[in-house]
């Protein structure tokens, strides 16, 4: 099917979005242009603003409206503990599922050297320069348990043992209310290489 050029645009600039292939984005651009063009304008307006009003904060770089977000700029953070996380999605997980008050590093990514994704390009060379802040004892590396985010919790760690600080990871395995004949092979061996005494 052809499409105007204008239609066309923003249905290849919705798929941009993650996934969204070439029908959803279709559907969604027709639901904005067909029923609901007052809220179309207020997605672009506020999208706009997002990207000209929104960086990464100083310390953390999570997102943020000023040199620092609200979580670096609390005076009721414990700064003695860091939690090393890979996205801003990763952040608020934490923050709303754990009872965690310290600090963060968002990596916004992992190590992938086949994708030329290196050190620099996850802000290692920051973190670097936090870790060595006499107020922090304990980085928190929360990375996937995939080969990348093994990598890159490893690379962290080192980086923190090089710099006096405490490492610890969070544990992976068995969810809470699963049953273990559904659990996969590489979890349960997680959930017992991390057991603990009780």
């Amino acid at each position: 099917m052809i499409y105007p050029a204008r239609l066309q645009a923003l249905i290849d600039a919705l798929r941009a979005l993650p996934g969204v292939g070439p029908k959803s984005a279709q559907r969604m651009a027709f639901q904005l242009l067909e029923h609901d063009r007052p809220a179309a304008r207020m997605l672009a307006e506020t999208l706009g603003a997002a990207l000209d009003g929104l960086r990464r904060c100083n310390d953390c770089r999570m997102f943020s409206e000023a040199d620092l977000c609200p979580i670096c700029a609390s005076a009721r953070r414990d700064r003695s503990s860091m939690c090393v996380v890979e996205s801003p999605a990763d952040l608020v997980a934490v923050e709303q599922g754990a009872d965690y008050n310290g600090l963060y590093f968002v990596l916004h990514g992992r190590l992938s050297p086949l994708d030329g994704i290196g050190p620099d390009e996850i802000g290692l060379p920051r973190l670097a320069e936090r870790l060595a802040e006499p107020e922090l004892k304990e980085v928190i590396i929360a990375t996937g348990s995939t080969v990348e985010g093994e990598a890159t919790s490893h690379y962290v760690g080192e980086l923190a043992r090089a710099a006096g600080v405490a490492v610890s990871r969070i544990a992976q395995g068995v969810p809470m209310g699963g049953e273990l004949e559904y659990v996969d092979a590489g979890t349960l061996s997680h959930a017992f290489r991390g057991r603990q005494t009780i």
